[in-house]
């Protein structure tokens, strides 16, 4: 499974592994077939999702409406469902795919 596909609903459906307590947030590339995400927030109260959820929409300038976590609210890894962007907006804008260089963008800060 790749860490980004299109339902057919036309939603996207993102893979997460995200790394709670970090020094900085940042994106960090990819983690086996998860966009690893590094966050300052602790994983307590939900502030870790909270987090998740406004890193994401700022990166792909949507509204925290259109950003939802499907699954693993009390995990590391987490399936993320997105709304209002098509996929190759998305991996451009998370890890730059799809770009002349087509290089992943590693420890990208945020």
């Amino acid at each position: 499974m790749d860490w980004l596909r299109t339902l057919p609903d036309g939603r996207l459906l993102l893979t997460l592994h995200v790394q709670p307590r970090a020094g900085k947030e940042q994106l960090a590339g990819l983690h086996g077939e998860a966009l690893k995400i590094r966050l300052t927030s602790p994983p307590v109260e939900g502030r870790a999702n909270k987090a998740v959820i406004a890193l994401l929409a700022k990166l792909l300038h949507l509204p925290k409406s259109a950003v939802v976590i499907k699954s693993g609210l009390q995990s590391r890894s987490k399936q993320v469902l997105i709304s209002g962007c098509d996929e190759k907006t998305a991996r451009q804008s998370l890890l730059g795919e799809g770009g002349p260089a087509h290089k992943i963008k590693r420890n990208h800060k945020i």
